[in-house]
This record gives structure tokens, C-alpha cells and sequence, in this order.
């Protein structure tokens, strides 16, 4: 993922009104590894039923606001995106209004996600052979392409409902 910036960032949300753009708290971005990201997701301490994620889509930024439903799910859920079947985190429902008239009617998509947004690092973990001669490196490419398809589908069908 290519390195955005705050003004990069703050602009790109697509679902957000001004004010809710001028309000973000976007983190410090120095320290941001986005060579492993395959988005950028925070969390916002003053927000905690907040999310928000910015995605590259044909190497543009698309920003889009989450809203963590406050009811937390009653098994263990497994995340859309990464599909992380060992989870070493919590997994819940965001819900995203659409971008435009569509999102201002009301309509809106909901997802599993990690709730800190660790999926990035959760599709590079190393895991274990599955069987002898099994391809570690290739699943591990595999599980990456699939979290950008699920990434960009997802940043695609909320930008894209005006």
C-alpha cells in the first residue's frame, strides 16, 4: 500500500459529512509499516463505537466510517476479510452507510471485521503446513491477494452506490 497523508486521508471519506472529516482523529503516520498494509484502519479511544478504515482503490483513497454495532456476537465469529480462522483478536459487526443519496436514505452495509483492524498482519503470520510439501509461502500469497479482493469489493460497493 502506498503512503497516504493526513490531508490525503482526512479528504477520502466518502461516507463521512464535513464536519465528521474535520472532527477525525487521524493517528501519527510516521511510524506506519504501509508496506504491510493492505488498508488503514484505527480505532478512535474517544470514538469506541467508532471505526475507520482507508482504502486504496486504483491507487486513490477511499475513506469510510464503521459503526461497531454494541451488541457483541454470541460465538466466535470469523472475520470477512482476512478470514483468519485463529484469530488472536476479537472479531465484531461494523455497519458503513453508502456513499451519496443512498447512504443519506439510509442505506447501509454491514461486515465482520477485526475489531482493531489487524488484518493485514493476521493474512502475513506464518502458519503451520496443512500437510507434507504443503506451500507455506504461496497460501500466505494466496491469503493476501484474497484480503485485497475482499478489501477493494467492500471499499468499491460503499463508494460506488451514489
Amino acid at each position: 500500500m502506498h503512503a497516504f497523508t493526513e490531508k490525503d486521508i482526512r479528504a477520502s471519506f466518502v461516507n463521512a459529512s464535513l464536519r465528521e472529516r474535520n472532527a477525525l482523529v487521524v493517528p501519527a503516520l510516521a511510524h506506519v509499516e504501509w508496506e504491510n498494509l493492505d488498508y488503514f484502519g484505527w480505532r478512535d479511544p474517544k470514538q469506541p463505537l467508532a471505526g475507520f478504515i482507508v482504502i486504496p482503490v486504483d491507487d486513490e483513497p477511499v475513506g469510510i466510517l464503521l459503526r461497531q454495532t454494541e451488541q457483541r456476537t454470541r460465538t466466535r465469529a470469523q472475520c470477512s476479510w482476512c478470514e483468519d480462522v485463529t484469530l488472536p483478536n476479537e472479531v465484531v459487526l461494523f455497519s458503513a452507510k453508502r456513499a451519496g443519496k443512498a447512504g443519506r436514505n439510509g442505506d447501509t452495509v454491514g461486515t465482520l471485521l477485526c475489531e482493531n483492524f489487524e488484518c493485514s498482519a493476521n493474512v502475513r503470520r506464518p502458519m503451520p503446513p496443512a500437510y507434507l510439501g504443503f506451500d507455506v509461502k504461496a497460501a500466505r500469497e494466496r491469503r493476501i491477494e484474497a484480503l485485497q479482493s475482499h478489501v477493494d469489493r467492500f471499499a468499491r460497493d460503499i463508494r460506488d452506490s451514489r
